[in-house]
């Protein structure tokens, strides 16, 4: 008897699971909402829509980043096949046209014969599935997200995300910016605004002053300590932001003319380069006051808005109380849960957790031993974090310090004895694997 399974969300992460199971025979329900309805940052009508930026982290091999992405490579990711195949020019990053990037995932899935794609708004959790994926990410919608409160007994936690404007490139004034990467890392990927120290300081000043959008009553600012909007880091002091998003650093003076106090980041959005996203400025400023402030940078006195920066809510569950360490729920162990709403943070993350719930479940319906990966290795580091008994639970992207580390030597490189473990471990677990499913 074939197994009935729900996969609600095509996101990132419940993309990866649909992929997977797919791709090993197990017929799928795979439930999306859009283009019926779309949460209030969400714009595109395919799968896999990334919303607060194109960029999928670093590649340099020594980065938790570009290990998982590697590790993921090898899992057969559709996220990653598709961001190699419509990457744009990001220096060290790897960032991506988001349109073609979400239409080829959208295509590939609908050329699997074991897919059904039902475009609909789950309000609670459907009956008749003998397995159900959540995947519903971090804009769980109200109707669905009560309905799993209910079922959880408990509220779900919450944080603020904030997404950074995109400017239309003929827009920019090319006279005052000037083009390179950070330490010449990526060659010319990258338009940068110099500014001097008046011309920093007033920025400061009316950026800390700018009105924000207001909150609805009953929320509370939780904001991700990884994603903060620019308004909010000012606020922690004039000089946060010349140490953070607009260092100044790594950049030729001769080639600018003079020595800069801060330099902003344009990357670029798609790979014609007709669009840039302002690097670091996600913000909760209003349309009105971003039009105003951010024109106050040189070069973009005359910027055309192609999408506002905004605020949205984030959802997640706190996953060490709910959630086995293979993704299912303790007490409804039919119930997967992958992606952010898991509580990992970062598009990577996000689908490299849709491909581990994938996986579990595999295990699950071929009746065959789960092997976890070892924390030693990129994807079972990030896993080790939704295990983690810190308080409160907070979400996290990938870092150094969720990697194994216990038999470390002393006075070693601690970013070459990492990589090295982790290759030598996935290796091994890849291997065994690799003998019961296709990747």
């Amino acid at each position: 008897m074939k197994s009935k399974v729900a996969i609600i969300g095509a996101g990132l992460a419940g993309c990866e699971v649909a992929w997977l199971l797919g791709k090993n025979g197990v017929y799928i329900d795979l439930f999306e909402m859009k283009p019926l309805k779309y949460s209030p940052a969400h714009k595109s009508p395919y799968f896999a829509e990334l919303v607060c930026s194109n960029s999928l982290k670093s590649i340099n091999k020594y980065h938790p980043s570009s290990m998982l992405k590697d590790e993921m490579k090898a899992l057969g990711s559709i996220i990653m096949e598709s961001a190699y195949k419509n990457r744009v020019p990001a220096g060290e990053s790897l960032a991506v046209d988001r349109d073609r990037f979400s239409r080829y995932i959208t295509e590939r899935l609908r050329t699997l014969e074991t897919v059904n794609i039902i475009k609909k708004e789950v309000q609670e959790i459907p009956e008749g599935y003998d397995f159900i994926v959540i995947a519903t990410g971090p804009l769980t919608s109200e109707s669905l997200a009560e309905s799993l409160s209910k079922l959880l007994g408990d509220n779900f936690l919450y944080f603020y995300d904030a997404i950074a404007p995109i400017i239309d490139a003929d827009s920019i004034d090319k006279s005052k910016v000037f083009s390179g990467s950070r330490y010449e890392r990526g060659g010319d990927d990258f338009l940068n605004i110099p500014l001097t120290k008046e011309q920093y300081f007033n920025f400061i000043e009316a950026l800390k002053v700018a009105e924000k959008v207001v909150l609805r009553p009953f929320e509370k600012e939780k904001y991700y300590e990884g994603c903060l909007p620019i308004e909010v880091l000012a606020q922690r002091g004039d000089l946060t932001l010349a140490y953070g998003p607009m260092r100044p650093v790594g950049f030729d003076d001769r080639k600018i003319g003079f020595k800069p106090f801060a330099v902003v980041q344009l990357r670029k959005e798609d790979e014609e380069g007709t669009a840039y996203n302002i690097v670091g400025f996600q913000t909760k400023l209003t349309i009105k006051e971003q039009e105003k402030v951010f024109r106050m940078l040189p070069g973009l006195e005359k910027a055309v808005f192609l999408r506002y920066g905004s605020i949205h809510r984030n959802t997640f569950i706190s996953s060490p109380k709910y959630l086995l360490p293979t993704l299912n729920l303790k007490d409804m162990p039919g119930i997967y849960f992958a992606g952010q709403i898991t509580g990992v943070e970062g598009y990577v993350e996000s689908a490299g957790c849709g491909i581990m719930a994938g996986y579990f479940l595999l295990c699950k319906i071929k009746d065959i031993p789960v092997m976890i990966p070892s924390s030693k290795t990129a994807i079972g580091a990030m896993l080790s974090h939704l295990k983690s008994e810190n308080r409160p639970f907070q979400p996290s992207g990938i870092h150094y310090g969720l990697f194994d580390k216990r038999d470390m030597p002393k006075n070693v490189d601690k970013k070459i004895w990492i990589k090295n473990n982790e290759e030598e471990s996935f290796k091994a677990w890849f291997e065994e694997i690799t003998k019961h499913f296709i990747f």
